[in-house]
């Protein structure tokens, strides 16, 4: 009795209930990491920005030393990957709510996925070409 009352009031079996599963099996997952990317990007936005004031009037030979030290390498690295794909998951929901055709969501989800990446690597590629 207590589990037919329960399962009036929601949709999700209690299996999906338990896991935290919904309709599409990616649950929380899609959310968390949508919260994770954007938490990471204020810290790495805010280095970013800061840097990019302190260079402000630097030549292209200290910009491209600046560059090489291998922390602020990697960051630029680490910047680029959070921003790609914090950008990546946005867009899947903007996606999935606004274009109802399967076939049409489907097609704008692969383009979207695929010139998010290679954007990505082009960014990542520029960077490293810089740095070493």
């Amino acid at each position: 009795m207590a589990t037919e009352k329960l399962s009036q009031r929601t949709l999700r079996s209690p299996l999906g209930r338990v896991r935290g599963l919904g309709a599409a099996k990616e649950g929380a997952h899609h959310w968390w990491v949508q919260r994770l990317t954007a938490v990471a990007l204020v810290p790495l936005t805010l280095w970013f920005v800061a840097s990019v004031i302190v260079l402000g009037g630097a030549s292209h030979g200290e910009v491209v030393l600046w560059m090489a030290r291998p922390h602020n390498t990697v960051l630029l690295l680490a910047l680029i990957g959070a921003t790609f794909w914090h950008g990546a998951l946005g867009l899947q929901i903007v996606i999935e709510d606004y274009i109802r055709s399967e076939r049409t969501r489907l097609a704008a989800m692969l383009a979207m996925k695929a010139a998010m990446l290679l954007l990505a690597l082009f960014a990542a590629v520029a960077v490293l070409k810089v740095a070493l």
